[in-house]
């Protein structure tokens, strides 16, 4: 059985790692300058956050359309796939997996799978990850689907924010939460594990760092993560720095700008761990 992986734009995967592995990317939309803009292709990362801090109104964000996932499994039906792994964000965050499920029902003539992964970012990335990891180990996309169930449960993703403002913007936020964050000045930090999402705040940019590496700290043995950001490398590569004394045998990562969907939620100067 041929089997091939699907995943949308806000995957986060290094793309030295999709191609590798033959993984399949269905492009997110962000909307902006009254142009819609194919996520990781029609405009660059770098260009989309040096921009990001002066569009008014907001850019704005959309999932694929059902057709765009048809003609990518029917594409892929066409190339010798007989079973297809469509990994996709979080259904508490987007309507992504609905629209892949419809698009699914649409095609009998290949066995498609369609995955909650739970997550976000990389941690979308590394579900999708683990299926073609799977898939390269020979297992029959039934056995996939149940290791990615419990797959999934292990994977945290751990991100602080430089502010609460886009969140706020992008309508993922209260003005009253945005409000007390100003006020207290904090710098917010948001974790995911399993669908499950929950924030914290924290009076300043170093507190939340440290908090970080503490959740990191509890979270062990930690054998490899991610880590990717919003226009901030410098800063993601200081943490780096601290993450290897805290746990030496961790490879080092790939850096990587969060796709621009999400960036636009996010903001400038956000840091995310996948692990």
């Amino acid at each position: 059985m041929t089997i091939k992986i699907v995943m949308d734009s806000t995957c986060d995967l290094p793309p030295a790692l999709i191609e590798e592995y033959g993984i399949t990317v269905v492009p997110c939309y962000i909307n902006m300058g009254g142009k819609s803009y194919r996520d990781g292709i029609d405009l660059s990362r770098e260009e989309f956050y040096q921009q990001l801090p002066f569009h008014n109104p907001p850019p704005t964000t959309s999932a694929p359309g059902m057709g765009g996932f048809a003609e990518t499994y029917e594409k892929l039906i066409d190339q010798g796939a007989s079973g297809i792994l469509s990994v996709h964000i979080s259904a508490k965050l987007s309507n992504i997996v609905n629209v892949a499920h419809m698009a699914a029902e649409t095609i009998i003539s290949a066995s498609i799978q369609v995955i909650d992964s739970g997550q976000l970012t990389v941690g979308t990335g590394r579900v999708a990850f683990e299926a073609a990891r799977n898939v390269l180990a020979g297992q029959s996309i039934d056995d996939i689907v149940g290791n990615l169930r419990v797959y999934t449960k292990r994977v945290h993703t751990v991100a602080t924010l430089d502010t609460l403002e886009y969140l706020r913007r992008s309508g993922r936020l209260s003005r009253l939460q945005v409000l007390l964050g100003s006020v207290l000045r904090v710098k917010p930090l948001l974790k995911m594990n399993d669908s499950v999402i929950g924030m914290e705040r924290v009076r300043t940019r170093q507190k939340a760092l440290e908090r970080l590496l503490t959740i990191l700290d509890a979270l062990r043995p930690v054998e490899s993560l991610v880590m990717v950001h919003t226009y901030a490398r410098a800063e993601a590569e200081a943490l780096w720095q601290q993450i290897s004394a805290l746990i030496p045998t961790l490879p080092h990562p790939l850096f990587v700008d969060v796709t621009t969907v999400l960036g636009a939620h996010l903001g400038p100067g956000a840091i995310v761990i996948g692990l």
